[in-house]
């Protein structure tokens, strides 16, 4: 097979269990330890309990193995550049070297300034009655002049659009702007914080002077530190594209694009420096060649998220079953499989994205939107499906 199947897990107070996980049919656990503070060394203590509990936490032994960390966030002072950054830095290459030591060999990280992923509305509803997550540029514009009002805000967007918000918020109900607002100021996945207001623009004030060059500048001296130490330890980084793959709220995004993947992994050569292929962000952007972008940076993926988004305008897109949408992603799996037939003995550690909220589901309080149980079995299934018909015709062949 081309993949190893994996599964995303929030810890001990994840709505979804281990058991669920082993059933659904995975074999890898990517989690993280989200309980400690941005910044503070993850000891080898806590990386032990973590490993203990994947391992043994299904009756008579589970099976599972944690193959990727996901995330081991970077400090936003790293990403400011600001003057203690390098603290910050050693303390990361101190959780690297206690991940190795425990055996955990992969890293998925972001570079996003503040804010990871982001939707304007995290229950949208789908014809069938399942729910998922939207992205509207209008309502983040919105957002952005009528809700946080930040400062030249309305010199960000088009003219076009400026009229289209214009009139849209003269017309908006407080219940609909209610759903914009929870969802643009939801906490993270793993973080119990919901952003505020306040802490919105405190943020977005800390990055007033860092453009895109300075952010690709202070990505790049974080890496030229840290890469060799994931070379010694023999682990692999893997940066995560920027979600939605364009700027927002005028913060500088710079994971985007084949261009910046380029000028990242040739910045800094080294094959510990990779990437985590993620088809639904880059693929919220038509601009992606995404089966280009595998087969130019194939050695340099590490970590595979796999789910489809449908784009019905620019900037504007919904999460599409794993099968459907804008994503091709039979061709996805098979341009994985073509470009891994020159390196059999590599299996990707590969995890099903954001999946619908359907079924029983519905009537769940899940751990975060998009990472309910069902919805990711189902893509987990169709995306293991595909995979064995691509390799079986292959061998046919």
């Amino acid at each position: 097979m081309i993949f190893q199947e994996s599964w995303r897990w929030f810890g001990p107070e994840d709505s979804v269990s281990l058991a669920t996980i082993k059933q659904a049919g995975a074999v890898g656990v990517v989690t993280a330890l989200h309980q400690i503070p941005v910044g503070e060394v993850w000891n080898v203590a806590a990386i032990q309990e973590r490993k203990k509990i994947i391992e043994q936490g299904v009756k008579e032994q589970s099976g599972l193995l944690w193959n990727v960390v996901e995330s081991l966030p970077i400090h936003e002072h790293i990403k400011q550049g600001k003057s203690d950054r390098d603290v910050y830095i050693e303390n990361y290459k101190q959780s690297i070297k206690n991940l190795a030591s425990c055996g955990i060999r992969c890293i998925c990280y972001n570079f996003m300034p503040i804010l990871d992923w982001l939707r304007t509305d995290v229950n949208y509803s789908l014809p069938d009655g399942s729910s998922t997550l939207l992205y509207n540029m209008r309502d983040v514009a919105l957002f952005d002049m009528y809700v946080l009002k930040r400062e030249n805000a309305r010199g960000f967007y088009s003219e076009e659009l400026l009229k289209e918000v214009d009139t849209y918020y003269n017309e908006i109900s407080k219940e609909d702007l209610e759903v914009i607002k929870s969802s643009l100021l939801l906490a993270l996945p793993g973080d119990s914080n919901n952003f505020t207001l306040e802490r919105l623009k405190e943020g977005i004030q800390a990055y007033k002077d860092i453009n895109r060059e300075k952010l690709r500048e202070n990505l790049i001296y974080f890496l030229n530190e840290v890469i060799p130490v994931a070379e010694a330890e023999e682990v692999t980084l893997a940066i995560h594209p920027d979600d939605p793959p364009w700027s927002v709220f005028g913060l500088p995004r710079i994971v985007s694009s084949i261009e910046d993947l380029d000028y990242i992994f040739s910045s800094v050569p080294s094959l510990y420096n990779g990437l985590t292929f993620c088809s639904g962000s880059l693929g919220a952007s038509e601009k992606n060649d995404l089966p280009k972008i595998i087969e130019t940076f194939y050695e340099r993926i590490h970590f595979v998220h796999l789910r489809s988004v449908h784009r019905t305008a620019p900037f504007y897109f919904h999460e599409a079953a794993h099968l459907e949408g804008s994503v091709n992603m039979f061709g996805l799996v098979k341009t994985f499989y073509e470009c891994g037939k020159k390196k059999p003995e590599k299996k990707l550690p590969m995890r099903p994205d954001h999946g619908y909220k359907m079924l029983d589901d519905l009537n769940k309080n899940t751990s975060y939107p998009g990472y309910s149980a069902i919805g990711r079995l189902k893509g987990l299934a169709e995306i293991r499906g595909l995979e064995m018909a691509i390799v079986k015709s292959g061998e046919l062949s």
